[in-house]
């Protein structure tokens, strides 16, 4: 990552937010790109050594991505993001969720609700993610999952795969 790129990771734990503001070293087009379509979220997404597999995405205000996040030893952790709100190349929300390879949400674990803005300077992009949960006890199980350490190696695989795209 570029030193000079902003990175700021909160958490307001009386709001129950996490809140990441994230800089890249390229156009709001790629950038929004690389969000938004199946094909760059693959390999970006999951921290490695895992790998990201999409098995559907539907970007569009009530469609779904459906993907896995698959370890070496081949476990695989499904999830869906179900997008509510969409301002092309401006921002998207949705709901986050664990789930089953059909789709079906794993109720044992609360929803997040993710709320991205991209804005752009003449030579970077910049992301405000806010992620909301229902309940502290939410919040505390996302950060010791190692949600933050997970996202920003996810978020470090981005800048490596944009500066590959920007060629």
């Amino acid at each position: 990552m570029n030193s000079n790129l902003l990175f700021d990771f909160t958490v307001n734990k009386e709001k129950k937010t996490i809140h990441i503001k994230r800089e890249f070293d390229s156009n709001l087009e790629l950038v929004w790109q690389a969000w938004t379509t199946a094909e760059l979220l693959d390999q970006w997404w999951a921290p490695k050594p895992f790998q990201n597999k999409t098995k559907s995405l539907d970007f569009k205000k009530g469609g779904m991505w459906h993907y896995a996040m698959i370890s070496p030893e081949s476990e695989t952790h499904w999830c869906r993001f179900d997008y509510q709100d969409i301002d092309v190349k401006k921002s998207f929300s949705g709901l986050d969720a664990f789930c089953d390879e059909n789709g079906n949400i794993n109720t044992d674990f609360s929803r997040m609700l993710w709320q991205n803005i991209f804005s752009e300077t003449p030579d970077r992009t910049t992301v405000n993610i806010t992620i909301s949960v229902d309940t502290f006890e939410t919040l505390e199980k996302i950060i010791a999952m190692g949600f933050k350490e997970g996202f920003t190696m996810g978020l470090q695989q981005l800048d490596e795969l944009l500066l590959i795209l920007k060629r």
